[in-house]
């Protein structure tokens, strides 16, 4: 990993049935009609980074900071998820801790979700 690489994550549609039953088990109250809640956004994104980390190399999580919400677009949205290497520190001769920032954007690129993490990683 190169500081600014950016790393895309995949994608995933949402549709409709899967935001209203996410939303009866999860977010009682919320219609669908206003898009997809923030708990499942996250949940999305949980998905396409995990789906995308093995390729990664061995790693574990240090933290999840910084999350903001920008939008809950509507279900049956395309959601495309990408890391980009903020920056980089040794620690030891075999590991280092990387931060990133993963961004989850719409059909049309803008901003869904965002948030920034610290892992570390063998090197």
């Amino acid at each position: 990993m190169t500081i600014g690489q950016v790393a895309p994550l995949g994608a995933i549609a949402v549709d409709e049935a899967a935001v209203a039953d996410f939303a009866r088990r999860f977010v009682p109250g919320w219609e669908v009609e206003s898009g997809v809640p923030d708990a499942m956004i996250y949940a999305v994104w949980t998905k396409l980074e995990a789906d995308a980390a093995p390729a990664w190399g061995p790693h574990k999580r240090l933290a999840v900071d910084a999350l903001r919400w920008a939008r809950n677009p509507p279900a049956g949205e395309l959601l495309r998820g990408r890391m980009t290497v903020l920056g980089k520190d040794k620690v030891g001769d075999n590991k280092g801790v990387v931060i990133a920032q993963h961004d989850l954007v719409d059909e049309a690129g803008r901003l869904v979700f965002s948030c920034l993490t610290r892992s570390v990683f063998a090197r």
